[in-house]
């Protein structure tokens, strides 16, 4: 994808992880998922770590929701590109959100741990080999449980998202979108690919969850 090139257009990035909050917001079903996953076990003081956390927007959603579950909960976004990072201390500065420059690897290595783990949109980045011991590492870092909420791939998914063209203008969501749906997988492709005990189940519309 065009975003995770060093020499990308600086203009066109910051207008993708901003608008990634729509994109987010649309097609994503996280506060669906959160209210299933997450939030019934949530306590105060528990602890959400939200890897490759891109413009962070999702990492804020989650403090806010969390915070009419549980007090004192708090939300780590971490990534490993420093544009993201640098893009969501910025943009999420009052939400109550910690932002670092770091790899799961890194924090499982340091024998860090939190209640939950989650990740969006990451698992049709990672080759068949890296999926598995990127699900070992969050398994590491999650007491309680984890959830990485993904695309399926459809072929409506493909010809409704190409549609949305003109809600992202000036910005590399829809071609690096088209791509991702490309990229990711079906229910069945990515039960294949993903060890017990982790399961994976569907989202409307078009999403899979590996939790």
């Amino acid at each position: 994808e065009e975003m995770e090139n060093p020499a990308c257009d600086p203009v066109l990035l910051a207008n993708t992880y901003r608008q990634f909050a729509l994109v987010n917001t649309l097609v994503s079903g996280w506060r669906r998922v959160f209210a299933a996953r997450i939030a019934p076990s949530l306590e105060a003081g528990a602890t959400i770590l939200d890897i490759g956390c891109g413009g962070g927007d999702l990492a804020a959603s989650l403090a806010r929701w969390s915070s009419r579950v549980a007090p004192d909960v708090r939300v780590l976004g971490i990534d490993t590109d420093d544009r993201a990072i640098r893009f969501a201390r910025k943009a999420n500065s009052a939400a109550g959100v910690e932002f670092r420059r770091v790899s799961a690897e890194e924090l499982a290595d340091a024998g860090l741990a939190f209640s939950f783990v989650v990740s969006n949109h990451l698992l049709h980045h990672l080759a068949d080999e890296e999926i598995a011991p990127f699900l070992d590492t969050s398994a590491r870092l999650a007491r309680v449980g984890a959830v990485h909420n993904d695309l399926h791939r459809h072929p409506l998914a493909f010809a409704g998202f190409a549609l949305t063209r003109p809600l992202f203008r000036r910005s590399l969501i829809v071609p690096d979108g088209l791509l991702s749906i490309r990229r990711s997988f079906t229910a069945a492709e990515l039960r294949e690919r993903v060890p017990h005990p982790w399961r994976v189940s569907t989202l409307r519309p078009f999403r899979n969850l590996v939790t």
